[in-house]
């Protein structure tokens, strides 16, 4: 799903926090030794967030936010805020290139460079996440 999310709305933030989950508490920040990415440049996206990227002309970044169901890639076009909201049941993150990773949620995808050893560092520590929480959602079953 993707949001602007530029001024607040309560019924935005109420599905977002439905879907991924509320921010993690300061406690559980330093546990996880870190939430967010810091700047991420992008190398190519899906149809729709490309077409909000090349309206100004600056360097395309994103960041992204650990939840706990899953993730927020946000980014910014003409001083407006977008939110692309990931759960992880849609997660999917590839690495085709050696520098390069693709995520992939639902219909949208981004393509990130990944030129330094903090980046692969926490795309891992997304992979991990990704993998406790469908085992722990898959022990309910039983």
């Amino acid at each position: 799903m993707l949001f602007n999310v530029s001024y607040r709305n309560p019924k935005i933030t109420n599905t977002i926090n439905q879907t991924v989950g509320l921010p993690f508490t300061l406690k559980e920040r330093f546990a996880l030794k870190g939430i967010g990415s810091g700047k991420l440049y992008i190398n190519s996206s899906s149809i729709e967030i490309h077409n909000l990227l090349v309206l100004d002309s600056y360097l395309n970044a994103c960041n992204i936010e650990i939840r706990p169901d899953g993730i927020i890639l946000g980014f910014r076009s003409l001083l407006e805020s977008y939110a692309l909201i990931i759960p992880y049941y849609q997660l999917k993150i590839y690495k085709g290139k050696a520098e390069e990773y693709s995520i992939y949620g639902n219909k949208h995808f981004v393509k990130i460079k990944a030129d330094s050893p903090r980046i692969h560092r926490f795309m891992k520590k997304i992979l991990t996440l990704k993998a406790d929480h469908s085992s722990s959602s898959n022990q309910s079953y039983y």
